[in-house]
């Protein structure tokens, strides 16, 4: 068998390997893709990533994605980035924040950071902050702050994380939503403001002191007139 009948050999054994009913062979198998990059994989890791049950097993054809010229696997993502599958979603979201090319900044619509579905809101938000070009921050971090209070303490913690990552950006946005009308949403707003302001603040502690503020009313948390 000539080297060029052994390379298709092996790239058909791998691709069958991803649909393996074992993760631990399906991982073996992503990361044999991903350390010899051929553009026939492309589709394949990109329709694993969709249905992949395995988080690790997922972080890896993520992984072999890179590992590809970007011309082979942009045009993918942004397409499966408005697949009507949570999971394509939220994965290629995933995928195109740790590509890291600017035309990723493409996925990022309202629609998107504002998904029903809060895992792919959350690759979102990560995606979004990652590829956001500097001139439209202020319109990111407005979209953004609709979001506050939104979901557990997992995806309240991911949006803070977002909001924070946009820097001065976030203030106005921020401003206006520590004077929302849902107190929900007013001590989340705050609880980020402190975190902006104090890293070292655990989250947790941040939304219960903002709690307490916003229970006491306009003259605690800022809300009120002079």
């Amino acid at each position: 068998m000539t080297v060029t009948g052994r390379r298709e050999a092996d790239g058909a054994r791998a691709l069958e390997a991803l649909r393996d009913e074992s993760a631990s062979v399906r991982l073996r198998a992503a990361l044999a893709v991903g350390s010899a990059p051929d553009p026939r994989f492309v589709a394949e890791l990109v329709e694993r990533c969709a249905v992949e049950p395995e988080f690790f097993v997922r972080d890896m054809l993520t992984w072999a994605l890179t590992r590809h010229p970007v011309a082979d696997t942009l045009p993918l993502l942004l397409d499966e980035a408005r697949s009507e599958r949570a999971q394509a979603r939220s994965q290629a979201l995933h995928s195109l924040s740790k590509v890291g090319d600017p035309r990723g900044w493409r996925a990022i619509t309202r629609g998107v950071l504002t998904d029903a579905d809060d895992e792919v809101a959350r690759s979102a938000w990560r995606a979004s902050v990652l590829l956001v070009p500097e001139e439209e921050e202020a319109a990111l971090a407005a979209v953004l702050v609709t979001q506050l209070g939104r979901g557990g303490h997992a995806t309240q913690l991911s949006l803070s994380r977002a909001l924070i990552a946009l820097g001065d950006a976030t203030a106005p946005a921020l401003d206006l939503a520590k004077r929302a009308a849902d107190p929900v949403v007013r001590a989340h707003a705050l609880a980020t403001e402190r975190l902006r302001h104090d890293p070292d603040t655990g989250f947790a502690f941040a939304l219960e002191e903002a709690k307490r503020t916003v229970a006491l009313g306009p003259a605690a948390d800022g809300a009120g007139g002079t």
